[in-house]
């Protein structure tokens, strides 16, 4: 199998709010990654076509890569699109639609804590000029400890809004915190989303799951050494493990702690816990 990088950023900004710092790179160093990708030789290809490839279709360059951004920070709009344009580089932004920036009105529609996100208005200008718009959630709870009721209601709501806001189907759906389970995965096959992004740390393939599609998160402390080896196809597995017993136990732990529900904090360092 072929290791496909398909990494995950979540903020590009100098200044993050400190909860998600640890996950935050500044933009002189995604100017620098970007230009490591560049040079490596790796072909960036939208999401659907690595999908496409994981579901028997058109195969993809020898030495593929993907760009995925988590959550639906203003600085994707202010600092990433452009960078992104400059490279005619394309990408899937997943959005919590519960954190929209609605202009006047208070935040709180998400269990994330305060940051400022993007507005409905700039994710249609980002849909228009090509980025592909996908789904996080309503409010970003750990899905695979809710009750499946609401998981479905999340699924469904979330690609309802942003299908009513940009005006045609989105199909591609990321994991919030990265966890799901088989049943979460059904339901959001069920939902009508027809591919899903983990977050475990491993290179994708064509041979992936297209339903627990592995990313490689990008940190604030991602040395420029570690993400070279990244694209040169070294320094993780390749493809998502299929849940084992220690991944089932992590998850009863949180279920009998109530986590997910009601606090968008994370709830320690897991054995998915790897990303938002």
């Amino acid at each position: 199998m072929t290791a496909v990088p398909v990494l995950l950023y979540h903020a590009v900004q100098d200044d993050p709010p400190d909860w998600i710092a640890p996950l935050t790179v500044t933009p002189r160093a995604f100017a620098e990654q970007l230009a490591r990708l560049g040079d490596s030789g790796r072909t960036v290809v939208p999401l659907r076509r690595l999908v496409a490839a994981q579901r028997g279709g058109h195969p993809l360059p020898e030495r593929a890569a993907v760009l995925t951004f988590d959550e639906g920070f203003a600085d994707f709009y202010w600092t990433v699109s452009p960078a992104l344009a400059e490279r005619d580089l394309p990408a899937t932004l997943f959005v919590t639609t519960g954190a929209v920036h609605v202009p006047g009105e208070p935040p709180g529609g998400s269990l994330l804590p305060p940051a400022e996100m993007l507005t409905w208005r700039q994710l249609t200008t980002l849909d228009a000029l090509g980025v592909e718009i996908g789904g996080h959630s309503q409010t970003h709870p750990q899905l695979d400890v809710l009750p499946g009721r609401r998981v479905s209601a999340e699924l469904i709501r979330c690609k309802a809004e942003l299908e009513e806001a940009l005006g045609h189907q989105v199909s591609a759906f990321a994991y919030p915190h990265g966890y799901s389970s088989l049943a979460v995965r059904r339901r959001v096959q069920d939902a009508g989303w027809t591919c899903a992004c983990a977050a475990t740390g491993a290179f994708s393939s064509a041979a992936d799951d297209p339903l627990r599609i592995a990313r490689l998160v990008v940190r604030a402390d991602t040395a420029p050494e570690h993400f070279q080896r990244w694209l040169d196809g070294y320094g993780a597995p390749v493809g998502t493990e299929p849940d084992r017993l220690r991944t089932r136990g992590w998850r009863l732990y949180r279920r009998l702690r109530g986590v997910g529900r009601g606090s968008a904090g994370r709830a320690g360092a897991g054995p998915a816990d790897r990303g938002w």
